[in-house]
């Protein structure tokens, strides 16, 4: 990554009140970035929004995605060079609690982002962040590519399918093959739309880290039940999942929109930022080795429930009971293949999925004891870019 290429730059990101939206415009601040945001107010009390004091270091702006005027009214103001889209309904348990808010947020809000957008000439990057949801689901044991079939059993994983297929034919009916040059300059080949800018989507794994304090999540359910002592209550302990820290595809973020504002329509495609084969583990592997982690207030203190059937597990630090009342539909079986981005952006894996669950520990336990929130994310941030440099990331 280019440090000197983010000074500067005018960036807009929607959704920057939320977990991984916030942890982007934090880096992008600490890059030099000119920094605006877009969200609806934080849906979580405690937030990490709030607690690193985003709103001291980005231009915030509280509104809803959906509305066009609002949408229409910020591009014309913050006049972005570069945006990334991560304003999303982003659950699935709430998906089939409110199914259309979910579909009009994820797939309307997306496409009235790109509407306002096609009259602004500043901007020349837009990166919208889907998810590994995206994929039609087949439980397969291999990772899925950015060329295999688009779908989804629950409304939120349709709405991200959808929202990649909106942002795909915004890219080929309104974004010209040479919309701008390599140098980032506007060229005569702009078709009637006005668009000169570039799309290209990011579908993440199953993104976790400290700050995150969504609900139906699995971190946040763990921490919160270590932190009061209690077992912590599994839905689906085998399913599989492709775990990172939100770092990683924060980085695969960054380095996209950085070739796609360079480099153009080369790079206007999907993406996978995922992890390598050994860091996609179950439910139960992730609880367990966090409670190991010492990842609550109070793990080191034995709880009193549980068992020795093979639904639980106990030891020194914390339980985990398995829910037994029927769930809603969710996969079992989820894998990414990130070859291209590896090749292509030369965007590599910083962390071993270990190192991400000491790291979500350390955190935790930096908010529990009232450190400085800002200080330490930006701390871990500069951990993070250490481990990349050193891996090639």
């Amino acid at each position: 990554m280019n440090d000197t290429f983010w000074n500067n730059k005018r960036v807009l990101v929607t959704g920057h009140t939320g977990f991984k939206g916030g942890w982007l415009s934090l880096w992008l601040d600490k890059l030099g970035a000119q920094v605006s945001g877009f969200a609806l107010a934080p849906s979580t009390t405690p937030s990490f929004f709030e607690l690193v004091k985003l709103d001291e270091h980005v231009q915030s702006i509280i509104g809803d995605i959906r509305d066009r005027d609002a949408l229409v009214k910020l591009v014309a103001a913050t006049k972005p060079d570069i945006v990334f889209h991560l304003a999303a309904q982003p659950l699935v348990r709430e998906s089939y609690r409110d199914p259309l808010t979910t579909l009009e947020t994820n797939v309307m809000g997306t496409a009235r982002l790109l509407d306002a957008l096609n009259g602004c000439e500043s901007v020349k990057a837009v990166v919208v962040v889907t998810s590994d949801k995206c994929y039609l689901n087949r439980e397969w044991h291999w990772g899925y590519r950015e060329n295999e079939s688009l779908g989804g059993h629950d409304p939120y994983s349709a709405s991200k399918a959808c929202t990649e297929l909106v942002a795909q034919s915004w890219q080929q009916s309104f974004c010209a093959a040479d919309a701008h040059s390599s140098d980032g300059s506007n060229s005569d080949d702009v078709n009637s739309s006005g668009a000169g800018y570039q799309i290209a989507t990011a579908r993440a794994g199953n993104v976790i880290g400290g700050g995150d304090w969504s609900q139906d999540r699995l971190i946040p359910d763990v921490l919160a039940s270590l932190n009061k002592g209690e077992p912590v209550v599994l839905r689906n302990p085998s399913a599989v999942r492709p775990w990172q820290h939100v770092l990683e595809p924060i980085a695969g973020y960054l380095l996209l929109a950085e070739k796609l504002f360079n480099e153009g329509h080369p790079f206007a495609q999907a993406w996978n930022f995922g992890p390598h084969d050994s860091d996609t583990q179950t439910v139960q592997w992730i609880v367990e080795h966090l409670i190991e982690e010492g990842g609550g207030q109070n793990g080191s203190q034995n709880s009193s429930q549980g068992s020795s059937q093979n639904n639980s597990q106990n030891n020194s630090k914390g339980s985990w009971i398995n829910e037994s009342e029927k769930q809603p539909h969710e996969a079992m079986l989820l894998k990414l293949d990130s070859s291209k981005a590896r090749q292509m952006l030369g965007w590599n894996n910083a962390w071993t999925l270990t190192t991400c669950l000491q790291e979500i520990a350390q955190w935790n336990a930096q908010w529990l004891t009232g450190g400085d929130m800002n200080r330490y994310s930006l701390e871990t941030i500069e951990r993070f870019v250490e481990a990349s440099q050193a891996t090639g990331g």
